[in-house]
Parts: structure tokens; C-alpha cells; sequence
């Protein structure tokens, strides 16, 4: 009960910070995850690889709920979306093999760093100015693919990278968000199914989490977290409206700061 508690704090969090700063979820999912599978004395090696896997299979649901609200707006561009899908897809599966092959230790200060630089971007509000309109097939693929093994890597939606990119490539932030969300979908059902596939060779190391497990998805953390998030999103979005965003980012940028470096004391 105190575990299921841990995740539903977890999912709310992410779901509110989410809504509320559009930050990816997996940014706080990860992490966190990676403290309480470690809490549960889960093996050392695997405890970040099923942090990453189940924050995948998470951001499945959450995307699922976000493009059904951005639908209603009207603000996907589906072209843009169907464009980069089937590379995300590749790339996300390709990131999923090649974190199985990494290091526990190297995973962590990849994570580390990443967590570090979106700490910056929030603290420092950058923003990339506009410079050109989005490349051929053969660029998008390229890009797609490479948002997707990044992603991957994380645990994350992809957002971080994906909405920087489109906003230098001219389309307009509620689009670039849109769009991003749907690219999310995608690369959450690569990844997370990569993590699950790749994962089954490390069924021995999971034990007793094997019974809950699908190789690197432990779904009692799925089903605690996604039942939250769902739900603090749409909160996080509204309040957004109400609260000074600006004061909010600064702190939850400390927040990361400090996240990361507890990343690099694992």
C-alpha cells in the first residue's frame, strides 16, 4: 500500500507539472522511479533500465488523453505528425535496444546531464527562434529518428526535443505542442514495447518483481502512476492560467537541479 501510494503521488506530480509547465512527464517519472525501485531493493543493475521502460508504457495513456484535448482544439497538424511517426517508431526502438546494452552507471549520467539541461532551459527560458521552414523527407526522417533514440534513452515523450525543433522549423507553439504530442504516442509504444521485449532476457535479475513485470515494465508502478497523471494534467493546464508560470519554472528548474545530482549519487 505505502509503494502504491509513492506512485500515485508520482503520476499526479508528473501529470500536474506536466499540464502546468509542458514538460514532459518522464522527467519527473524517471527519477523518481529509479529512488523507489531502489527503496525496493530491485537489483542495481536493472533499476534504471524498468524506471525508463515504465515511464514509457506511462506516457502511452497520458498522450492518449492530451491528443484527444488537442483534437477537440482542432491543433494537429496530422501531416507534420505522420511525417516523423514512422521514424520515431524506429529510432524509439533502436534507443530501447541500445539502453540495454548500456551500463547502469552510464545511464545514469546520461540521464543526469539531460535532466541538468532541461533544469537550464526552464531557468534561463529558452526559446529557439525561428529560422527556416521544416526539412524534405529524407531531414524529417533523420530528425525523427534521432528524437526517438534520444527519447528512448530518457524515458521521456520526447516533447523536450521535439517542440524546440519545430519552433526553429517556423510552426507556431500550439501546433509544435500539438504535433509533439502525438510523436509522443509513438515513441512511447516503441520504446515502452522495446523495453518489454529487450527486458525478457533480464527476467532473472527481476525476481521477486518478475511476476508483475513484463521484462523492463513493472506494472503495479504503470497502473499507480498513469491512474494519477491522467487526471492532474488538465489541473496542471488550468492552473496554468491562474498561477505566475514564470516563478513556477525557476523553482521546479531547482527542483531538477537537485533531482539530477541525487541521479549521479545512485
Amino acid at each position: 500500500m505505502e509503494n502504491l501510494l509513492s506512485y500515485l503521488i508520482v503520476g499526479a506530480c508528473a501529470g500536474l507539472l506536466s499540464g502546468l509547465l509542458g514538460v514532459g512527464g518522464g522527467v519527473v517519472i524517471v527519477p523518481a522511479l529509479a529512488i523507489i525501485f531502489q527503496n525496493l531493493a530491485m537489483p542495481q543493475a536493472i533499476v534504471l533500465h524498468m524506471a525508463i521502460g515504465t515511464s514509457l508504457a506511462t506516457i502511452v495513456i497520458t498522450s492518449l488523453s492530451a491528443i484527444y484535448a488537442h483534437y477537440r482544439r482542432g491543433t494537429i497538424q496530422w501531416w507534420t505528425a505522420r511525417q516523423l511517426a514512422p521514424w520515431l517508431v524506429a529510432g524509439s526502438l533502436i534507443g530501447a535496444v541500445i539502453a540495454t546494452y548500456l551500463q547502469s552507471n552510464t545511464l545514469k549520467w546520461i540521464l543526469g546531464i539531460f535532466i541538468l539541461l532541461v533544469a537550464v532551459q526552464l531557468a534561463l527560458h529558452v526559446q529557439p527562434k525561428p529560422h527556416r521552414q521544416l526539412p524534405g523527407r529524407a531531414g524529417m526522417g533523420l530528425v525523427g529518428a534521432g528524437i526517438g533514440i534520444l527519447s528512448a534513452l530518457f524515458g521521456i515523450g520526447g516533447g523536450a526535443i521535439t517542440v524546440p525543433f519545430l519552433l526553429w522549423r517556423n510552426v507556431p507553439m500550439r501546433q509544435a505542442t500539438a504535433i509533439s504530442v502525438v510523436c509522443g504516442l509513438a515513441i512511447a509504444l516503441a520504446g515502452a514495447a522495446g523495453f518489454m521485449l529487450a527486458g525478457e532476457e533480464a527476467a532473472q535479475l527481476t525476481a521477486p518483481f518478475a511476476r508483475w513485470s513484463s521484462g523492463f515494465v513493472y506494472w503495479p508502478a504503470f497502473a499507480g502512476i498513469a491512474a494519477t497523471s491522467v487526471f492532474m494534467a488538465p489541473v496542471g493546464a488550468w492552473l496554468a492560467h491562474v498561477l505566475p508560470v514564470r516563478w513556477l519554472e525557476i523553482v521546479f528548474a531547482v527542483v531538477l537541479a537537485v533531482t539530477a545530482l541525487k541521479m549521479f549519487a545512485l
